[in-house]
């Protein structure tokens, strides 16, 4: 049986067993054990439920598991089956992607790997392109506040810390289509990885970047009501970026506005510029040397060191 064909284990009321969540947030494996590290213990999968599955809330379903390929793929395969706000929450990762289909790795409860299911049927599907922008707000503001670092964005989804005076990713977000009428959003965020455990140079943590706390358990239930507040907000605006101040905030809190960047494109195109504006579609505005403001939808963005 993989992590996505498990029971719910959620009874007709509501409730949940208290074997179910023994199984949900240990594992059976001794290696899983609350006591295998101590610098890393498990999520507390019943504490979880509790603090965020409410009658009228957006979390309908939160299931936590020792390890899978995927948590997005795993979700996505179920979209059709599952009410709008299912979340699967992983401790490990076999197969996590990135943005461009990059690998995403980390030791075992060192993070939070985890994916929500959204199905905003009011909204029109030309501003569901907004949501990892939202996810990246919801996230930014959610880890300030709970893990006491400063949190910046780099367009369009990437989470920065600063680590010895350098920028540093410590998280990605992840938005694919999903089923009939959904759409899956997946989160990676580096919370106590060590140096030597960077999966890259340029990649960071949470603990590395000085952070106060770093509960996983505080944390994620920090991002979960951060996301629903700015998505209840955006899907009441018919999506609309301006009329919920997702568009200003966004801008706000991105670090690649204002610097020079290179443009990595689809079909090995390039274009250097600086960064002007986020536009009504979540685009990149980038103001060429040429004196021609253009948008930027996909690609991959570098931010170029000043001359």
């Amino acid at each position: 049986m993989t992590p996505s064909d498990a029971p719910d284990n959620r009874r007709s009321d509501g409730s949940e067993s208290r074997r179910s969540d023994s199984a949900d947030s240990r594992g059976s494996d001794p290696a899983d054990s609350r006591w295998s590290d101590l610098d890393r213990p498990p999520l507390n999968a019943a504490a979880l439920r509790r603090a965020l599955l409410r009658p009228g809330g957006l979390w309908t379903s939160l299931k936590v598991v020792a390890s899978t390929g995927s948590t997005n793929t795993d979700l996505a395969r179920r979209a059709d089956a599952l009410e709008e706000g299912a979340i699967l929450v992983a401790e490990e990762q076999s197969a996590g992607r990135g943005r461009l289909d990059r690998q995403w790795t980390a030791p075992p409860r060192s993070g939070l790997f985890f994916s929500v299911l959204l199905k905003p049927a009011e909204v029109p599907v030309e501003r569901w392109g907004w949501l990892p922008l939202l996810a990246g707000v919801a996230t930014a503001a959610a880890v300030a506040r709970a893990a006491g670092v400063d949190t910046a964005l780099k367009w369009p989804n990437d989470l920065l810390v600063t680590v010895g005076g350098e920028e540093r990713k410590a998280g990605g977000i992840l938005a694919e289509r999903a089923g009939r009428d959904g759409i899956v959003i997946g989160l990676g965020i580096n919370v106590t990885l060590r140096a030597g455990e960077l999966p890259v140079p340029a990649a960071g943590s949470l603990a590395l970047a000085g952070a106060a706390s770093t509960d996983r358990d505080t944390l994620l239930r920090a991002v979960l009501r951060s996301l629903e507040g700015w998505y209840t907000d955006w899907r009441a605006a018919g999506g609309d970026p301006a009329a919920c101040r997702l568009q200003e905030t966004y801008a706000a809190g991105c670090a690649t506005l204002g610097r020079r960047v290179r443009a990595e494109l689809p079909g090995d195109r390039t274009i250097s510029g600086e960064a002007v504006a986020i536009d009504g579609d979540g685009r990149l505005v980038l103001a060429t040397a040429d004196g021609v403001q253009e948008p930027v939808g996909a690609g991959d963005i570098v931010h170029l060191r000043p001359a």
